[in-house]
């Protein structure tokens, strides 16, 4: 995200609710934290309200104060909330319209999109401020709309309004080329084609010509144009201008100068009276095309959000006194009995109860090939069945679904401001003032030391510096291909949780995976088990699968399904304990029984040399030891193997080809990683790492500043993703793992790191083509629309080439982003 807006015009008193706060001490240390923090001048905490009352000497920060809380322990709730906004044009729209929301009491951040024509809003909850961000907007000059909790209407809704502006531009800019051709043509081919010009004088008059490039440009102007006066003229009395100030000051002065020159000539100097209805005229028509082919291109950025909103089904066939009955989906609720026939849409998330098919579940996931769901298999709404029939119970229904999360991602990401969109906030601050001083000295300069007529040259350069100098390529280059690459990632089953993550991504030296269920299946299986002198095979099994019955680990799950399989009996354990990284422990038919690593047996004090040899093969397999104690003696060695996912190796494959170091860290035996790691073909292995080392191996493989991307999927590995440069989650693993992480992988698949990572670099490249265009547009023709060029080669920018010009550079931005539609992704899950 880009540094929270600042300004003096924040309230100098706000009221911030704190939770935690329990006694006297509580609010001793959080007005400390508070007063400390900048800007405060005094701070009052109340422990019966649970709020705090804060006093700023300066530009408020309430960023800061909720830091400062944070901090000290506590926690500020806030709500969220998107409002969208018609009527934005460019960059310094947004940065105007951010800056009112911003100085809303209770505001604590607001970011704009132009792209999604959006404001994302955190505000101070209980702060009740939705109708305040609405009248700051409107007095900003914009039309707020909020997104409601109904996303298909709304989606829907917001649909037709788009619509409807873009059949009211497509009709204006018709009108408006209609009415200007005939200018164009006479005008110009007078100038061209020396015998059109005579005709014309002949055949209409000169007078009688210029009164019908008055009717007709005048037409244009307040017909078409006027939408440039209903927004432009009002910020030009905010003294707040913007994009449409500029065309209305550049399109006018041209139109007023002719009007002048056909109605009362004699008020100009002798031999100024030009008329240049021409350009006015085109301005209004060539901007109107840029803002068509612009709103036709944005409309597109957003494919990948229209495409999963069509993946809802509109209806569930649910089970209603004894048979199945069609239902609007909003009518089920979670616990209902769905039924799913060939070519049905699955309605919402469940898990199958009777009957088998093969779902397609390419737009979730990322993966072409239909997947087998039998009694048990979850299944997920939005995908789409393809022969067989089935029913299921459904679990997730609403914005609950794992498609409406998905979406909720996705809107998020294309919402979000990367920091380098902080460069471009601070040059639009000033950007549109500094283009009406460029173009007020322009008209000066030219009219002091300008050839005459000075005044025709006086207008003609100014009108075309205010032209050409609209900021809507800045205002578009970062946002739209953030939404188209969000959008491309989300269709190759990477979701990007945030805007920051697509940026920082890029950059990343070293891809730290964990090993189960990452690299592997996280599905292992019980491959040895060698009875030490004095025990039976059977029999430590059956003890060792009690005490592994009680835990969830997928290790214990293979010992206990290997039991099973040999038909063993087992005893019920009693006084079960677990140590994380360690191993578990339980009395089990009044026998003390304990399995787990060899530095749990170091902790019991119960040697495992006898195995040492039978150890160093194992973990030369990739299978990973475990020994069992029983009454304080060692029992046995265990040996668990995890399968390698087939497309690992191609994964890693493909994160080298993109220059990156493969590390992985794993609680597991060192041998055994080693031996992974051999196979995989990794560059770094930090194994035998506890939980809570995980942070810690992440910080070392960090060292001499590299970036670092960990992946990983289990609730052990959420303070590593957290701690990462950028975690990344294996969309099949837990919630707390998916909630830690800033990328998701909805696959599981590890091809899809080298996806996200290659998208990363692909869009932040094309950002930086946009920006490089954006700026580098407006640096160097802006001086040319000056004139500057003049004096050397006698060369002048007419408004009308400035208007196309500009018009053409945010389609060009636009097209660009749209390139990345065609990424090509280097990981196997790439679709067709």
């Amino acid at each position: 995200m880009n540094a929270p807006l600042q300004t003096a015009a924040l309230a100098a008193r706000q009221t911030f609710p704190i939770s935690g706060m329990t006694c006297a001490s509580c609010v001793r240390r959080v007005e400390q934290a508070i007063a400390a923090a900048p800007g405060v001048a005094a701070a009052t905490v109340n422990l019966a309200t649970e709020s705090a009352d804060v006093a700023f000497a300066a530009g408020a920060d309430p960023q800061g104060v909720i830091a400062a809380i944070a901090t000290a322990g506590y926690e500020v709730p806030v709500e969220r909330f998107e409002v969208e906004i018609a009527g934005m044009t460019c960059a310094s729209c947004v940065r105007r319209v951010e800056l009112a929301i911003a100085a809303v009491p209770g505001i604590v951040k607001a970011l704009v999109n132009l792209a999604t024509e959006r404001a994302s809003v955190e505000a101070l909850a209980g702060s009740a401020v939705r109708a305040a961000v609405d009248a700051a907007i409107v007095k900003a000059g914009y039309e707020p709309r909020h997104v409601g909790a109904a996303p298909a209407g709304e989606a829907d809704s917001r649909e037709a309004a788009r619509a409807r502006d873009y059949s009211a531009l497509k009709r204006d800019f018709a009108l408006a080329a209609v009415l200007t051709v005939p200018i164009f043509v006479a005008e110009m081919g007078g100038h061209l084609i020396p015998d059109l010009h005579l005709w014309l004088m002949e055949a209409i008059g000169h007078r009688s010509l210029y009164l019908v490039f008055f009717v007709l440009a005048t037409i244009v102007q307040f017909g078409p144009g006027l939408r440039f006066y209903r927004k432009g003229v009002p910020a030009l009395i905010r003294l707040a201008p913007d994009m449409n100030a500029l065309v209305v000051l550049g399109s006018t002065a041209a139109w007023a100068y002719s009007v002048v020159a056909t109605f009362a000539p004699r008020l100009l100097p002798e031999g100024t009276a030009n008329v240049y209805y021409e350009a006015s005229a085109v301005i209004i028509t060539l901007i109107l095309l840029g803002r068509l082919l612009e709103a036709k291109a944005k409309g597109r950025t957003s494919e990948a959000i229209k495409r999963l909103m069509g993946l809802k089904a509109k209806s569930a066939r649910v089970a209603r006194d004894g048979g199945f009955v069609e239902m609007p989906l909003e009518a089920v609720v979670a616990g209902d009995v769905v039924e799913v026939r060939p070519g049905d849409k699955v309605p919402v998330d469940g898990v199958v109860l009777t009957g088998s098919s093969f779902v397609d579940e390419s737009m979730i996931s990322g993966e072409p090939v239909p997947v087998a769901k039998a009694e048990g298999a979850e299944v997920v709404g939005g995908t789409l069945n393809k022969t067989g029939s089935f029913t299921y119970r459904a679990t997730k229904v609403g914005a609950d679904t794992l498609l409406a999360q998905i979406i909720r991602m996705v809107e998020t990401a294309q919402g979000s401001k990367l920091p380098i969109q902080a460069l471009v906030d601070k040059v639009t601050a000033w950007f549109v003032p500094a283009v009406m001083a460029a173009a007020l000295l322009t008209f000066v300069l030219w009219l002091a030391f300008g050839p005459e007529p000075a005044v025709t040259f006086a207008l003609v350069n100014a009108v075309a510096v205010l032209i050409i100098a609209c900021p809507c390529a800045m205002g578009l280059a970062t946002p739209t291909s953030i939404m188209v690459g969000t959008g491309r990632a989300a269709e190759l089953g990477v979701l990007f949780r945030n805007g920051e993550a697509l940026q920082s991504l890029k950059a990343t030296d070293v891809v730290a995976l964990d090993k189960t269920g990452t690299l592997t299946a996280g599905r292992p299986h019980l491959t040895d088990l060698v009875p030490a002198a004095g025990f039976d095979r059977a029999g430590v099994l059956a003890l060792v699968a009690a005490v592994e019955a009680k835990s969830e680990h997928p290790v214990a799950a293979a010992i206990v399904a290997a039991a099973e399989e040999q038909g063993l009996v087992l005893a019920e354990a009693v006084d079960f304990a677990a140590v994380p990284g360690f191993g578990v422990a339980a009395r089990v038919g009044g026998r003390q029984v304990a399995v787990g690593a060899d530095r749990y047996m170091a902790e019991l004090g119960i040697g495992v040399e006898a195995f040492a040899e039978a150890a160093r093969s194992l973990g030369d397999k990739a299978r990973t030891p475990l020994y069992a104690a029983v009454d304080g003696r060692l029992a046995a060695i265990i040996a668990v193997a995890d399968p390698v996912k087939p497309t690992s190796g191609e994964a890693i494959r493909a994160l080298k080809a993109l220059g990156l170091k493969v590390a992985m860290i794993t609680g597991d035996n060192r041998r055994t990683a080693q031996a992974v790691a051999a196979e995989l073909g990794i560059d770094e292995v930090v194994a035998e790492v506890l939980p809570d080392g995980k942070v810690e191996a992440v910080k070392r493989l960090a060292a001499g500043g590299r970036a670092v991307a960990f992946v990983g999927d289990g609730i052990n590995d959420a303070p590593a993703l957290a701690a990462a440069d950028v975690g990344i989650a294996i969309g099949t693993g837990t919630d707390v793992a998916i909630e830690s992480a800033d990328v998701v992988l909805m696959s599981g698949e590890l091809t899809g790191v080298a996806n996200a990572i290659a998208l990363s670099k692909a869009t932040m490249a094309n950002i930086r083509q946009n920006l490089f265009w954006a700026f580098a547009y407006n640096v160097s023709l802006i001086p040319v629309a000056a004139g500057v060029l003049y004096p050397l080669n006698g060369t002048l920018l007419s408004p009308m080439l400035a208007a196309g010009a500009m018009a053409l550079s945010s389609v060009f931005v636009l097209a660009n982003a749209m390139r990345l539609k065609r990424f090509a992704a280097p990981g196997r899950q790439a679709l067709a």
